[in-house]
């Protein structure tokens, strides 16, 4: 296999090798069908369930350490390019643990672990998680990349611009993201009409009203106006 060749030749980071032989020891076929078929297709799995991962990656560090800083993007990327999803899941994992620390240009790799064997399961992983810090924390870097990913033609970055303020709470820019959703009004993509509904839901629970305002007056997606609503009708129909 094209990964193993590479850990041969010594291209990868060093503690992708230990890494892989740990997974690799973990593998179990029979559960790595359904877990493909669960994304239908789109990855190969080692079949290694998520708990039993953790557990791992818990063993790796515990044993290995964090890589440095400094070679995060390396080890991240060289992640990234092995073909089974359970190892973009355990780099998820890192990334979460520096996400604190990261300089500002560390975007770049963000951006491409974004565009780069893309699927809702790990987008939505950064984009809820990984931007939304590094925004906050860079806002110069915000309003580079922000006028950059709105535009896009790649739909994850854009569905990445809905979502990224997701845990902001009552530091949600609103106006930004009724903005950012009325780009995209019209859209076929269903993760883009689901990510509008799920960022208008998450903020109904802080402005119940100002939602209920903008679902009324826009002409949203079936989708994305019956997501948006569905914690309120909930609540409604509690107090009945």
């Amino acid at each position: 296999m094209k990964f193993k060749i590479l850990i041969e030749r010594n291209l990868m980071h060093p503690c992708i090798v230990p890494m892989t032989s740990l997974f690799q020891s973990s593998a179990d076929p029979t559960a790595a069908e359904p877990m493909a078929a669960y994304m239908r297709n789109k990855f190969p799995f080692l079949g290694i369930k998520s708990p039993l991962r953790r557990q791992l990656e818990r063993e790796f560090i515990d044993e290995h350490g964090l890589p440095p800083l400094e070679e995060l993007s390396t080890v991240l990327l060289d992640l990234w390019s092995l073909p089974e999803r359970e190892y973009q899941y355990t780099a998820l994992m890192l990334l979460g643990k520096f996400e604190r620390k990261l300089p500002p240009d560390f975007i770049e790799t963000i951006e491409t672990l974004l565009t780069t064997k893309s699927w809702w399961d790990t987008v939505d992983t950064i984009a809820s998680n990984t931007v939304g810090t590094h925004f906050r924390r860079f806002p110069e870097v915000r309003k580079l990349k922000l006028a950059q990913w709105r535009s896009s033609e790649d739909f994850w970055l854009r569905r990445t611009c809905i979502l990224f303020q997701l845990k902001y709470k009552k530091e949600t820019d609103f106006e930004l993201l009724k903005a950012i959703i009325r780009e995209n009004l019209g859209s076929k993509e269903f993760f883009i009409n689901k990510a509008i509904g799920w960022s208008l839901r998450q903020y109904s629970r802080i402005d119940p009203n100002a939602v209920r305002a903008f679902v009324t007056e826009t002409p949203l997606a079936h989708l994305s106006a019956k997501e948006a609503l569905k914690w309120l009708k909930r609540q409604e129909e509690k107090s009945l």
